[in-house]
């Protein structure tokens, strides 16, 4: 990995998955263990169970294992060859997880509901049926047996990352349900004789445990669909191509294609690969890509992607993208690396939980200490309390209110809500922009997007259409406006000049037959000339004109009509005449004008900054309610104004589609590639839209904004919960098992809420 001009290290990027991380400790865990290896910089996601190493050596994946298998946890790496096929392997491992998750905690429930439905008589009667011995010697029976069976594989992770020195959440849960187990036992032994009287909490226990694992299944079935963007581009796939190879047609599965196959695609059927249609015309159906349900007309020359659907007509494609090189290929690949991938206000959250644990478990052993040497700090709110809290019982002995709070923080805590927080709202975010046509490489830029007030736009390509087009014809005197055409393009049809081919492209359109020109000749920077139907045709400026002796009365209004307007005439004589002028120019989009008013009125500053002329960009900026432009500018003079414009405190959007615009793509706070652009730019970019059209853009920031509002939202309610939640434990007044309730409804509905951006109006 060395950069041969340079002899400097190249960084290379790896994805690995990762298995058995439940909360945001073990995140942590990871990342510090990957982090120690030299030449690693790994960012970790608990939704897509992956790391994301940025590697500045050659890193042997031994080396990678042993660290993440020394904190607890197991490293994969993800197969290169095929990234669909890795995918839904992953799914299929992560659906087999839900289903004995399933499994697990009804088992866990099976265990703990006659325990707590033997525990109803003692807690209500202070029955201990049928005897002491048998009531403490059944319910702990039934604890340990939900601990040792369905809670085992949370005891062995809790070992092994308190081993690791890196505890997780597991640990808090297998301290609180083991004491309250381990306190069924010491009730035991008092019954015998062996010790002294304490509470018997082994059903709490049992509870503890079970609530726990349903919090864990539900959790994974939310975090399931927050990840189902990647699903639904997966079920896109079409499974088998139809191809010609020597002289017949084979059905063959998609992943033979090879680049340079020529295949076949029916009416209704999707398209297999990217490629170039060959023959025929068709619609194709691309809302995949572009969230627009309009299918798009294909034609000789078109390009088609891949998994998209083929509406009308037959095709004959030639492939150009096979494998990993396809463009739905790319898509997965962006939202993979979005979603694991971290935003700039997760550091906070993470340096929080990177220390949560350890804090708890320091708390929670205070709030023993605290009850049990100093009981009459708190037995005064207990008893206040316990007037309106039904599980709130100060008569109970100095050593059960101690483990009782103790269990009760231990429980409560909950990292898990902070570190699903951010991640998850990300996840459905980038998801949901790929599916309408917004690709987002990195989760900062939404951040960044969201925070954004300046939206700096490229002209030629991004504004306009980036092609020259006839805008309007002007007849002279008694000449027709398809007479006027028909003669220009049958001169024009010997140059290549692209204001030619506008000309020539119009008529074509327009269905107006023109003859064959002869005699024809270029007359540098002025025009072309040559012979139609007998007669002499000049095509081009008004110096063309003067120098062919052609009168220019009444041409001065009209050309400055024209030029005030930003187009370009070309003035058409025959016989010695003058006939019209053709006024040719870049249009606008059709949506430009409507999208930027839209995103004026939602705040943003508005700026063009173009290569073109200062009359054209005066236009272009009056036309579309631009509030600032800059004309004439170099690649260079491009990154100096967003410079400029940042140093004035502005977050700037930048929004480009030329290779041009790469260098002003990366000097912005965050660059938005129009997807109709160069590869160079899309490449440079933090965001790529799909579509050429500036609707997009308002698509980009609205999705930035609905996303980042779902992170703070999670963020707030993670903290708050904590905040509250650990004094109200602390002080003795929340049951363990409405503490671990609390704490596994927390994360399912920082996760809910999340989900709930998929109906964002973008």
């Amino acid at each position: 990995m060395m950069d041969g001009s340079t002899g400097t290290p190249t960084p290379a990027r790896r994805t690995y998955r990762i298995a058995g991380m439940h909360c945001s400790a073990c995140v942590g865990s990871v990342e510090k263990s990957l982090n120690a290896v030299d030449g690693v910089e790994a960012s970790v996601s608990l939704p897509a169970e992956s790391a994301t190493l940025t590697l500045t050596r050659d890193v042997a994946f031994e080396e990678l294992a042993a660290a993440v298998e020394g904190a607890g946890y197991e490293i994969e790496p993800i197969a290169d060859v095929d990234r669909g096929e890795a995918e839904r392997s992953r799914l299929a491992e992560a659906e087999a997880r839900s289903r004995e998750a399933w499994r697990t905690m009804w088992t866990a429930w099976a265990l703990t509901v006659p325990a707590m439905v033997w525990m109803l008589p003692e807690m209500f009667a202070g029955l201990r049926w049928p005897s002491p011995l048998v009531f403490d010697l059944g319910v702990t029976l039934l604890g340990a047996a939900v601990l040792a069976g369905p809670g085992g594989p949370t005891l062995r992770s809790a070992w092994r990352s308190a081993r690791g020195r890196t505890p997780n959440m597991d640990v808090l849960i297998a301290l609180g349900a083991g004491v309250s187990v381990l306190t069924g036992v010491w009730a035991v032994l008092h019954v015998l004789g062996f010790a002294p009287m304490i509470m018997n909490f082994a059903p709490v226990g049992a509870m503890i445990a079970a609530i726990h694992l349903t919090g864990r299944y539900v959790e994974a079935k939310a975090r399931g669909r927050s990840s189902s963007a990647i699903q639904a581009l997966l079920s896109l796939e079409a499974p088998a191509a139809r191809v010609e190879r020597e002289g017949a047609q084979l059905e063959i599965p998609t992943r033979d294609v090879a680049v340079g196959d020529v295949m076949i695609i029916r009416p209704g059927e999707k398209i297999p690969t990217d490629g170039i249609v060959l023959e025929g015309r068709s619609a194709v159906d691309e809302s995949l890509a572009t969230g627009e349900s309009i299918p798009v007309e294909k034609e000789p020359g078109s390009s088609v992607l891949g998994s998209t659907v083929n509406h009308s007509g037959a095709l004959r494609v030639r492939a150009t993208g096979v494998g990993e090189d396809t463009f739905l290929s790319n898509v997965i690949r962006l939202v993979e690396e979005a979603q694991a991938s971290k935003v700039p206000i997760q550091e906070f959250a993470d340096r929080v939980t990177a220390i949560f644990v350890p804090v708890i478990l320091v708390v929670a052993l205070a709030a023993f200490a605290g009850w049990f040497v100093v009981p009459g700090l708190f037995t005064e709110a207990a008893r206040w309390a316990s007037g309106f809290i039904p599980w709130v019982n100060p008569e109970l002995g100095r050593l059960s209110l101690a483990l009782y709070a103790a269990v009760a923080v231990l429980v409560i805590a909950c990292p898990c809500a902070l570190g699903l927080a951010t991640p998850t709202a990300l996840m459905v975010g980038t998801g949901l922009g790929a599916t309408r046509g917004v690709l987002i490489r990195d989760g900062a830029a939404v951040q960044t997007l969201d925070r954004a007030d300046t939206l700096v736009f490229d002209k030629t390509g991004t504004l306009t259409r980036g092609a020259p087009r006839v805008v309007e014809i002007f007849a002279a005197g008694e000449a027709a406006e398809g007479r006027v055409l028909a003669l220009a393009a049958a001169v024009e049809d010997a140059s290549e000049h692209p204001l030619a081919r506008a000309v020539v492209e119009e008529a074509r359109g327009r269905g107006i037959p023109f003859s064959r020109a002869g005699g024809v000749e270029a007359r540098i920077g002025m025009g072309i000339v040559g012979e139609v139907d007998g007669q002499r045709v000049s095509v081009g400026s008004a110096r063309l004109l003067r120098e062919e002796g052609i009168p220019e009365e009444d041409i001065a209004d009209v050309e400055r009509r024209f030029r005030d307007a930003a187009r370009t005439v070309a003035w058409v004589a025959a016989g010695g005449r003058l006939l019209g002028a053709i006024a040719i120019a870049d249009p606008v989009k059709e949506d430009a004008r409507e999208t930027l008013l839209e995103l004026s009125r939602r705040g943003f500053r508005t700026v063009m900054l173009t290569g073109d002329h200062e009359a054209v960009a005066a236009a272009v900026a009056e036309h579309l309610g631009i509030d600032d432009f800059q004309a004439g500018l170099l690649p260079a003079d491009k990154v100096e104004a967003v410079r400029q414009l940042r140093a004035e405190g502005r977050t700037v959007a930048f929004v480009g589609d030329g290779i041009n615009d790469a260098p002003a793509l990366k000097a912005a706070d965050v660059g938005i590639a129009v997807g109709t652009g160069t590869d160079i730019a899309i490449e440079a970019a933090d965001i790529t839209l799909v579509q050429g059209d500036l609707r997009s853009v308002l698509r980009a920031t609205k999705l930035a904004r609905a996303t980042f509002r779902k992170i703070r939202e999670n963020l707030f309610w993670a903290y708050v919960y904590n905040v509250v939640a650990i004094p109200v434990a602390f002080l003795g007044l929340l049951h363990p098992v409405i503490a671990e309730a609390a704490m596994a409804l927390s994360s399912i509905s920082v996760v809910t809420n999340a989900n709930r951006l998929r109906r964002a109006r973008l």
